[in-house]
């Protein structure tokens, strides 16, 4: 898949502070709720700068645990931070270089939305877990329950109205449960769930919110790198006014993700 040139991802220390500080607070909920034995094979596929692999190697005692991502510079920002045993390599979700039928559990997280087409990326996870085994993702819930996202989206639509069309609650389709759902089935995974994971996304201030949106990693600060400084400077003004501060200034919200498991029969 080619990015829009609002949808880069490529600098790991900005994808931290603007989303990855989040991520990994749900991709310790989601691990938690997979459970299952030591000793397993693990494939994390999208895996970013790493929160999920990095989850999966502090909780679960792997045997193995792989994360694929098509970022050189997230690997980079991944390899890092993760503990023994993960490693990493460049890989393409849609055409994964293995073998069938080869891992335990195959996850991924916050990537789905992002993998062209995502009907292969979940095809491609059920050929290369063996029998009874796992496959099972989570996303952001763009339209309703990623807070800080769904109020930036909304202030930008009323200074600029042509921003609702980059807007992710319009433009992923995929983060909702039913069509999740219709994903995994699709792939001919059985058992197949979507439950809510929730978590709070508390900020020191203001800016500790906005400065994020102006590192150009992403759909949302893509869009404010393309904004005159005048421009700019009424989507802030917007945004702060739509916000819950505390008495110390401090701003709090929730993110809700969508995570769909099931299993290859």
């Amino acid at each position: 898949m080619e990015d829009r040139p609002s949808d880069v991802w490529a600098e790991g220390d900005a994808y931290e502070r603007y989303m990855g500080r989040w991520s990994r607070q749900v991709a310790e909920v989601f691990v938690a709720r997979l459970g299952g034995r030591s000793g397993l094979r693990w494939l994390d596929v999208g895996c970013g700068t790493g929160a999920l692999t990095a989850a999966v190697a502090a909780r679960c005692r792997p045997r193995v645990v792989v994360g694929l991502d098509r970022s050189p510079a997230f690997l980079r920002a991944a390899r890092a931070a993760a503990p023994a045993p993960a490693s990493f390599a460049v890989a393409d979700a849609s055409a994964l270089p293995l073998r069938d039928a080869v891992f335990d559990a195959v996850v991924s997280g916050l990537a789905l939305n992002f993998l062209e087409p995502p009907g292969a990326a979940a095809a491609e996870a059920a050929r290369v877990v063996r029998p009874g085994g796992l496959v099972a993702a989570y996303v952001w819930d763009y339209a309703e329950g990623m807070t800080f996202l769904r109020r930036f989206w909304d202030a930008a639509a009323s200074v600029d109205p042509a921003a609702s069309t980059l807007d992710e609650g319009r433009r992923f389709a995929l983060c909702h449960p039913g069509p999740l759902r219709a994903l995994w089935t699709g792939a001919g995974l059985v058992d197949v769930t979507v439950d809510p994971i929730e978590v709070p996304t508390v900020f020191s201030g203001f800016a500790d919110l906005w400065e994020p949106f102006l590192s150009g990693q992403g759909p949302a600060p893509g869009y404010v790198a393309t904004l005159a400084p005048a421009a700019r400077d009424r989507l802030r003004t917007r945004l702060a006014a739509t916000l819950p501060a505390g008495p110390d200034g401090s701003v709090s919200l929730t993110a809700r993700a969508w995570a769909v498991r099931g299993r290859r029969p």
